[in-house]
């Protein structure tokens, strides 16, 4: 069993960048955070049990346990190099400029005590005042976002040998085709929530058309956050293909996310969870059970609506993913 969980862990994908990306991460996005303290143990655990990339932000707080997690792992020799770990960290909407990314990357690693992250991500196409940290935000703190201009600095993060990839999270494909446009470094990854209620198939085709990896939030509905949804943990479908295969629901779960070649983000911070998250992919969905997958109703869990304001550059939910959440909702069998 150790050693099917080793192999699961192993498994990469390559990006357009030419790095190569472990197909299974561990989030570190937790309300409340508990204190470095307490976490730092819990992710020395994660590489224990063989977790080797880490999903973190300069919003979540959790930059400096994953760097001394790091840090002792190889302290310890559970680990041989710094480049056996794959670290994800995003920049927050109070940097979402320019003049301000360059700062941000370096911000985060002094924070992850590392040189270079392999994975530097826009956490939203979205720009706050600059002193807005973390997600309590007015109406009149949310600036203009200049997509160009950000995703120009994010490129020089790269050039610079600061982080080996770039990416974004949350774009609609309207988004990304803006960002496109002028790009001269593609972003290799879009990190989206993703999951079998919440399937984004028009998002998905669009990425693979472009050479863009998705990376799936979410994967299990985050059902233990306040926006966070049951549609997956209980839904009647998943659970008669767990039982008919002897595998929990969230294996299913992951399985089938891994099966449209997206990176799964699984954030549990229990040990037996974390080996469980991870066991048993020696298996297939058969494609009766994918085609059922399909037929899941579709929601996505998190609106956005916390962005929206009646005088913002958001008004509505539509505007914050460009209407291609109502569409995918209409198109794909949606309730």
């Amino acid at each position: 069993m150790e050693q099917e969980a080793k192999k699961y862990l192993e498994a990469k994908v390559e990006l357009n960048s030419g790095h190569m990306m472990p197909t299974l991460a561990l989030g570190t996005g937790v309300h409340p955070l508990p204190p470095p303290h307490v976490l730092t143990p819990i992710f020395i655990d994660a590489i224990r049990v063989g977790y080797r990339h880490f999903d973190t932000a300069a919003v979540y707080g959790s930059e400096i346990p994953v760097g001394q997690a790091i840090a002792q792992a190889l302290e310890q020799g559970l680990v041989k190099s710094r480049s056996e770990f794959f670290v994800t960290t995003k920049l927050w909407c109070s940097h979402a400029h320019h003049g301000l990314v360059l700062p941000a990357v370096k911000n985060s690693l002094q924070r992850l005590g590392l040189e270079y992250v392999d994975l530097y991500l826009i956490h939203f196409p979205m720009r706050f005042r600059q002193d807005i940290e973390g997600y309590e935000f007015a109406e009149e703190d949310i600036l203009p976002f200049d997509i160009q201009g950000t995703w120009e600095a994010m490129q020089g993060c790269q050039e610079l040998g600061l982080a080996k990839s770039i990416g974004v999270s949350n774009f609609s494909v309207k988004k990304l085709s803006q960002l496109l446009q002028n790009a001269t470094i593609p972003p290799a990854v879009n990190q989206v929530e993703l999951n079998v209620s919440w399937q984004q198939v028009n998002l998905q085709e669009f990425c693979r058309e472009k050479g863009i990896h998705v990376s799936a939030w979410s994967p299990l509905g985050a059902d233990g956050a306040a926006w966070g949804s049951l549609a997956v943990m209980e839904s009647p479908i998943l659970k008669d293909i767990a039982v008919k295969k002897g595998k929990s629901i969230a294996q299913v779960a992951i399985r089938w996310i891994l099966e449209q070649g997206v990176t799964a983000i699984v954030r549990s911070f229990n040990k037996e969870r974390m080996q469980e998250n991870i066991q048993k992919f020696e298996w297939k969905l058969e494609e009766d059970e994918s085609e059922k997958i399909k037929q899941i109703p579709q929601r996505t869990a998190y609106r956005g609506e916390n962005f929206i304001f009646e005088n913002g550059p958001y008004k509505c939910v539509d505007d914050i993913w460009d209407g291609e959440a109502e569409a995918e909702i209409s198109e794909h069998m949606i309730y």
